[in-house]
């Protein structure tokens, strides 16, 4: 107890009282506290009394009761706050927003309770379900083991928050699925808060102190300074959250209060309350605590001495300066011109990393236990389609498969019928998929039932139809491989290190200063989430698991990141066109296009010798499947003599979603990287033979060269062990073919380009064009208010001084909230409100912070999707001035570029494109040329290893690596793009702000990813206004 009456903040601020030579301070001490009669305690007139472990609180009540001094904080409410359910009906009544929860109350350990259920991905309390990511907490306050719960589709596993005990402040353990059954919990939605924790500490109803911190959810690794103390900076409060601190303040009669707040999707939730707290390390909040506390006491007390505070602090005498305690950032780069200039913005869009090939199964079934499954699972009606992705749906898919597949192929002599022996050999197919990895994920498999054919049974007086036939498709593959993760991680730290000014440690000084706003988009696939996590964890220097990371800070946003379908009909005439081309011989078409814009013409970047090589390929494709059909056929002559797949293998987390490191034994056991066996590898190279070419009709499909392409990249990378003859000869011919194709399917000469590529990715470019805008509005008003207080005179210290922590902010940032307080009466104008919260989030607060330049703040998006949106926003920007409107404008990128563009053909694995914004501030503010974009792009992994025999290509052998390339510039060395430029060629094809529908929140385990479905609709700043509202977004 005396621990904390003597801690440094308690003594700080004590010595502060006591030099305004107004109070006597007598400290109680623990042996009166807790052996002397409360007759025998000192009389005082103040008395600051607060519960800690061993405290005699009800001694402390009579006390208070019979010498009736004033309380800072009263007594009987502390009870409250040992009872997590106490706390939040004590918040509730007073309309203090809390996240969603639920109380389960166990009167033994392990007690059954008929309103609490428990599945696979949820929990449901009274009917009231809460899906995976969830948070359990104890009920009794003291208790500090809180659980988070992770869903299956993003790995599963369960993380332990608690108390920090050296550099850790939570464990994750991937093994964990059933949540806690020995004592009473509280279930609640977990809030997405982009990894940041925000604690806010009240000093009397009118004064309120916040500070933010790195979330224990992220890593689990608590970042301290080189004192040894944990790493806090103060950060702005929203006129609505200091409502909220006052009235926690009031509702617990606490006057010096900590509490915890969450801030997702611009709302503020309190999530737990501390009683007495102080901030460590800040001479500034020392300073108004002590003015605050001493007025609290004068008025209760002395009304009738002056509370005014004398113009100098009794103890403002060589104040000690507090060291910056991370390595000092740099405050600005050299522009291409010579002018200073900040970074504001990086805008990335980024390719997911190396994965397994993609495959699909397609077979019609007519047996009565699949159609069963597919009427279970579709609510009984006969003509409706059945998705099965959860792992109770995909093991009921698997047990009645392994019932199905016959134990013994019929032999070569048997009457089957061919069509038998197939049917037989894809189900065997659809059962080696599912056992794959031994636990279903989600991500990466999916089945769809589709009905075909129908009969009309009798059932009474009634007929019913039943289905008899279905079609049933199985996709699965595209799995991100233990290459995709260390490509994306050490992508991600090659961005730490280089896009942001500051010598390696420039981006970790800002985020952890508040300085930096950060958000990620995923689209749906799974691959492409789990290359954000590893992206986000080498970008920020995390540790451990990836699933931590994708749940906090990875937002899924499928509609602007997924899908073709807008495309799909031009996509298709591309591809006749293309096939076209091919067949008929390219020769001809290019013989009349420009030698000096050779981008320009139709099927620009294919062999014109197309046609004499599809033949090739198909023979070297041959070539290469009966080499795996030998393979294959050992290994099920293997498996046929045993029984190993009767019961499932453990879960294997790193199957599940891919792995973490290259298995060493698999490999040196002759066996198939990852957990592909030779059986589905051979069904991956006999498919693609069958597809490529149709002996019958004489056709080749040459959609089919990129899946070629594309297996003979993967196991050339991570199959070389085992010695397919033929493979380099293949992979040669396959991508000369698939570096013609693959830029063509987006278009076959560049004005097709830009219609599909404008169609696929105008949802992302209004999106960026509203992050770009809203970086320049939030920098005008960065400037205006440091210009103002440039100007202002004032220097006297007041009580206003001290007040001001709570009453100042921008007037756009009041009127918003004014705006906010009248706006919850429809959806679309709650939705404003949202983006208005999410603009001053984590906002360092520049009275309180020990920061060089505390003004200086850079925005972060980062988008992550699949080649399609990669080629679909390059085709946008390289071929925008082809538009009728723009006639006569000069390309956004220059001739250059467009060369080497079209001889890179491949945008590959983990390719980006980077638009950084800085902004010249020796320019005037009405000045175009105050903000500059920069564009740079990637290639992505570099295939030149694979072609060479050296050490290097050994090396990345051994490992299945291949590395990244560097950024190439898009424009010429000199080029000046400013915003207005920017945004008048990309505007015609960006969606407008205010076509973005209203948010959904995602069904089902989806639930975390509900940050994305706010998106930033600025209707006010579209067309953007110079001087419109800076605070609508992130």
């Amino acid at each position: 107890m005396e621990k904390k009456v003597f801690s440094a903040p308690m003594g700080q601020i004590l010595d502060r009282l006591q030099a305004f030579g107004e109070f006597e301070i007598i400290h109680f001490g623990d042996r009166v506290i807790l052996e002397e009669p409360i007759e025998r305690w000192p009389i005082c007139d103040c008395l600051i009394a607060f519960h800690s472990s061993g405290y005699p609180l009800e001694k402390a009540e009579a006390y208070a009761a019979l010498r009736k001094p004033f309380l800072v904080n009263e007594l009987g409410p502390q009870h409250l706050l040992h009872d997590r359910r106490k706390v939040y009906e004590c918040l509730e009544m007073y309309g203090i927003p809390v996240p969603r929860y639920a109380l389960v109350n166990r009167d033994k350990p392990y007690q059954d309770l008929e309103y609490f259920v428990e599945e696979e991905d949820f929990v449901e309390v009274h009917g009231q379900r809460f899906w995976k990511p969830f948070v359990e907490k104890p009920v009794h306050g003291d208790d500090h083991r809180i659980m988070i719960y992770y869903p299956s589709a993003a790995g599963g596993g369960m993380k332990e928050l608690f108390r920090k005990v050296g550099n850790r402040s939570s464990e994750f353990h991937p093994e964990v699925r059933r949540v806690r059954r020995e004592g009473s919990y509280i279930y609640e939605e977990f809030m997405p808060t982009g990894g940041t924790d925000v604690k806010v500490y009240t000093v009397g109803p009118e004064y309120a102190h916040a500070e933010a911190r790195k979330s224990p959810v992220v890593d689990g690794v608590v970042m301290r300074n080189p004192d040894g103390k944990e790493v806090r900076y103060p950060v702005l409060l929203t006129p609505n959250e200091k409502q909220m601190a006052r009235e926690v303040c009031i509702a617990f009669r606490q006057g010096v209060c900590g509490f915890d707040l969450l801030r997702c999707e611009g709302r503020s939730y309190v999530c737990d309350v501390n009683g007495w707290s102080f901030v460590k390390n800040s001479y500034k909040y020392y300073d108004d605590a002590a003015c605050v506390l001493r007025k609290m006491f004068l008025d209760a007390k002395a009304p009738h001495l002056s509370t005014t505070i004398p113009p100098i602090l009794p103890w403002k005498v060589n104040e000690p300066a507090q060291p910056e305690g991370l390595t000092r950032q740099g405050s600005g780069i050299i522009g291409s011109f010579g002018q200073a200039e900040e970074l504001r913005c990086v805008i990335a869009i980024i390719r997911h990393g190396d994965r397994t090939p993609k495959q699909k199964v397609k077979l019609k079934v007519t047996e009565e236990k699949l159609l069963n499954l597919m009427l279970k699972y579709n609510g009984g009606r006969p003509r409706a389609e059945t998705k099965l992705k959860s792992a109770v749906q995909l093991q009921d898919l698997l047990d009645a498969t392994r019932i199905l597949v016959p134990r013994t192929r019929p032999s070569p002599g048997s009457d089957s019928e061919a069509e038998d022996i197939e049917h037989a050999e894809k189900l065997r197919q659809v059962k080696a998929v599912l056992e794959e990895g031994g636990h279903f994920s989600g991500i990466y498999r999916k089945v769809q039932l589709k009905p075909l054919k129908w009969v009309k049974i009798a059932k009474g007086d009634t007929e019913e139809e039943r289905p008899i036939e279905a079609l049933m498709v199985l996709k699965y593959g595209g799995v991100l491989t233990h290459a995709g993760r260390k490509q994306a991680e050490e992508l991600g730290r090659y961005f730490r290190n280089n896009m942001y000014p500051g010598e390696g440690t420039g981006l970790l000084r800002l985020h952890s200063t508040y300085r930096h706003d950060l958000k990620i988009y995923s689209s749906d696939e799974g691959r492409v989430q789990m290359s954000a996590a590893a992206f986000a964890k080498g970008l920020l220097d995390l540790e451990g698991q990836l699933t931590p990371i994708l749940v906090s800070l990875v937002s899924k946003d499928s509609s602007m990141l997924d899908g073709l379908d807008n495309a799909s009909i031009e996509m298709e005439e591309a591809k006749a066109r293309l096939n076209e081309l091919i067949t008929t011989g390219v020769k001809a078409v290019q013989a009349n296009g420009s030698s000096l814009r050779p981008w320009m013409v139709d099927g620009a970047g294919l062999p014109l010798n197309a046609a004499d090589l599809l033949p090739t390929l198909v023979k070297l494709t041959k070539k290469v499947t009966e080499q795996v059909r030998l393979l294959a056929k050992d290994e099920d002559e293997k498996l046929a003599e045993t029984t190993s797949y009767d019961v499932i293998p453990p879960y294997d987390q790193a199957r599940a979603l891919g792995k973490t490191n290259i298995d060493v034994d698999r490999i040196a056991a002759g066996l198939p990287c990852g957990s592909e066996g030779f059986l589905l590898m051979y069904a991956r190279w006999r498919k693609l033979e069958r597809d490529l070419y149709n002996e019958r009709k004489d056709r080749y499909d040459i959609t089919q060269i990129p899946d070629v392409y594309d297996s003979c990249k993967y196991d050339l990378l991570h199959n070389a062990h085992l010695n397919i003859d033929g493979l380099d000869d293949l992979f040669k011919v396959a991508q000369v073919l698939a570096d013609g194709v693959i830029p063509n399917e987006y278009g076959i000469n560049p004005k097709q380009k830009l219609k599909i590529g404008s169609k696929i990715a105008r949802r992302l470019l209004g999106k960026i064009l509203i992050d770009l805008r809203n970086t320049r509005e939030e920098a005008i008003n960065v400037a205006e208010l440091k210009s103002q207080c440039q100007t202002s005179t004032s220097t006297s210290i007041s009580i206003k001084n001290v007040k001001e922590h709570i009453d100042h902010q921008p007037k756009s940032v009041i009127k918003n909230e004014e705006s906010r307080r009248t706006s919850f009466t429809s959806e679309k104008s709650m939705d404003q409100d949202e983006d208005d919260d999410k603009e001053i989030k984590y906002r360092l607060d520049p009275k309180y912070a020990n920061v060089r330049t505390p003004e200086r703040h850079v925005r972060t998006r980062l988008y992550f999707t699949s080649e399609s949106h990669i080629h679909s926003l390059m085709n946008v920007l390289r071929y925008c001035n082809l538009d009728e409107s723009l006639q006569g404008e000069a390309s956004l990128i220059c001739d250059n570029a467009l060369e080497r563009l079209l001889k890179t053909k491949e945008l590959d694995y983990m390719s980006y494109i980077v638009l950084r914004m800085f902004e010249n501030t020796e320019v005037n503010l009405e000045d175009p040329k105050r903000y500059r974009l920069e564009m740079t792009f990637s290639r992505g992994a570099d295939l030149s290893p694979l072609e060479k025999n050296d050490v290097e290509a050994a090396s990345l052998h051994q490992e299945h690596t291949l590395p990244i390339m560097g950024p190439e510039r898009l424009q010429e060395v000199g080029a000046y793009l400013t915003l207005d430029k920017m945004e008048q060629m990309v505007r015609p094809f960006a969606m407008p702000a205010e076509d973005f529908p209203p948010p959904t929140t995602p069904q089902g385990f989806s639930g975390y990813f509900k940050s994305a479905g706010v998106l930033e609709r600025l209707v006010n700043l579209w067309p953007f206004h110079k001087h419109g509202n800076g605070n609508n977004a992130k």
